[in-house]
């Protein structure tokens, strides 16, 4: 009982603290605007590859080929909701400029909700009991995680054999990954590309962070030129597993990896590799633990209980051109 009010006194404490300064309140609107840039990016990408294997009868869930990626440059839906994800992408490094991730990374989870509710007017497909189940673990989940690190962890410079680890690790997963994709890739798991995805852009939070870190400072050595190669690196092979997921899921399936798994990852590199908890109390690394478990669950289960998934029917009901346009489309698909 001592333990839990004195954690509920200094959770309030902090919390205060964090109000205190008027400019922090300018992140709150940032992060939902970058919520919401990020939920119809999501959607407009995910009817742009829809409309590009409709239109070619051929399916990317083995992976997208070169036709497959120069398509879906041609596609309008496609290149919007490129340019609403890169806004998104904006919105939320200008809100952790004034405000802290514990107000942040909590709100961007608010564009998992939007992205499923905007997913299921369009394509009617009314999320089930089990899937908002799913959806409030995933949220409820990376919510705890990330409150916990924020409270925990202080930030420190990254040293160079710290980066030199990171960069390596890096390299590592994209191998792994690479070897993982030569192997599933004619099984069209969408949940490894969502996985593969989330992991890779929790390297590239990192990454930026210290990219950006690094130029403020003016420091543009060899290690910084290396670090935005692996930046460049980690964002292209994250955007390719992403746009093959579209073919394969829906996408608030796809964004349920990416605001459950990313923050997880990027917060786990800075707990091993950066040691920035290393005043934390062992309560606070099993609550880790816990809901680092939770919101990983909350993406399986959505991935397995998806109305969508189960009904096995991924087209979006505002498709352009007459019915035997998308009847000759699906004879097409089905014949290859």
């Amino acid at each position: 009982m001592v333990l839990l009010l004195t954690v509920s006194a200094s959770v309030t404490d902090q919390i205060t603290e964090a109000f205190r300064d008027p400019a922090i309140l300018a992140g709150i609107p940032l992060a939902l605007l970058g919520a919401i840039f990020m939920s119809f990016g999501a959607q407009y990408q995910y009817r742009g590859v829809q409309k590009v294997e409709k239109l070619t009868g051929r399916s990317g869930g083995n992976g997208l080929d070169r036709n497959h990626l120069l398509n879906l440059l041609r596609r309008p839906s496609w290149l919007a909701g490129t340019i609403m994800l890169g806004l998104a992408i904006v919105c939320q490094l200008a809100a952790l400029s004034v405000a802290p991730l514990i107000l942040v990374q909590p709100l961007g989870a608010v564009s998992l909700v939007i992205t499923t509710l905007l997913n299921a007017r369009i394509s009617g497909h009314r999320p089930t009991r089990q899937s908002i189940r799913s959806i409030i673990a995933a949220v409820g989940g990376i919510f705890i995680f990330v409150t916990i690190a924020a409270f925990f962890a202080t930030e420190r410079p990254v040293t160079q054999a710290q980066l030199l680890v990171i960069l390596g690790l890096l390299a590592v997963t994209i191998v792994i990954f690479a070897v993982l994709w030569l192997v599933f890739r004619k099984h069209g798991l969408a949940l490894f590309y969502i996985v593969a995805s989330g992991v890779l852009y929790g390297f590239v939070a990192t990454l930026a962070k210290v990219v950006l870190s690094r130029i403020r400072d003016q420091n543009f050595d060899w290690l910084t030129l290396l670090c935005v190669v692996a930046l460049l690196a980690a964002v292209a092979v994250g955007a390719y597993f992403v746009q093959t997921a579209y073919s394969l899921g829906p996408p608030d399936l796809v964004i349920a990896g990416l605001t459950v798994i990313d923050p997880i990852v990027a917060v786990v590199i800075g707990l091993v590799v950066l040691q920035e908890a290393e005043t934390a109390p062992l309560w606070a690394f099993i609550g880790f633990g816990v809901a680092g478990a939770l919101a990983v669950y909350g993406v399986i289960s959505l991935a397995r209980n998806h109305p969508q998934v189960i009904s096995d029917s991924l087209e979006l009901p505002f498709t352009r051109g007459s019915s035997s346009d998308d009847s000759s489309a699906d004879g097409s698909k089905s014949a290859s």
